[in-house]
């Protein structure tokens, strides 16, 4: 159970992965949202679990001054964009920010639509995102997905989401082809 992790009190890790239910931000679903109970919410939703991840992450950085973990990825469904109007995945990236930074405030962007790609660099930390198809990473099916990366410590979150090494059958100086 999620809720019952301290963060404070498990081993510190450089890198958390996570992603949250998908069932209340997939246009599949009942779209009810990112909601939860300790931010205000009458109810959290299977979604709104995203906000225990972002407590952990708080807790150990807390207990380790910062330290870690360094990075967090988050994976969850394009239907994240457009839940609530958009606000849901405004949520998800401040949430992120206010890692570092409790003070940051993310805007919607002004045209009210989240693009499949971007990234926001802060003093000191950065968050990028996009969206890939799984089709291309070796399952049988088209199955788009929200890849998002936070940087704690630094701005390479779009270098690590964006900039290829090398390209399938042109491997980087060193690699065997495959």
């Amino acid at each position: 159970d999620i809720s019952k992790i301290n963060g404070a009190e498990i081993e510190p890790v450089d890198i958390i992965t996570f992603g949250s239910p998908c069932q209340d931000l997939s246009v599949a679903g009942k779209r009810a949202g990112l909601k939860h109970e300790d931010n205000g919410d009458e109810e959290t939703t299977r979604s709104g679990l995203f906000m225990e991840a972002v407590r952990i992450i708080k807790e150990m950085r807390e207990a380790t001054n910062g330290k870690y973990p360094t990075f967090a990825l988050w994976e969850n469904v394009p239907g994240a964009f457009s839940s609530n109007k958009g606000e849901d995945f405004r949520a998800v990236l401040e949430e992120a920010a206010h890692i570092v930074e409790p003070e940051c405030v993310i805007p919607r962007p002004e045209n009210g639509k989240w693009t499949n790609a971007g990234c926001i660099m802060g003093n000191g930390w950065s968050i990028a995102w996009r969206v890939h198809d799984a089709q291309f990473w070796g399952v049988p099916q088209r199955r788009k997905r929200i890849a998002l990366v936070a940087d704690f410590g630094g701005l390479t979150a779009p270098e690590i989401l964006f900039e290829r090494k090398s390209c399938r059958w042109y491997p980087s100086e060193g690699e065997q082809e495959g």
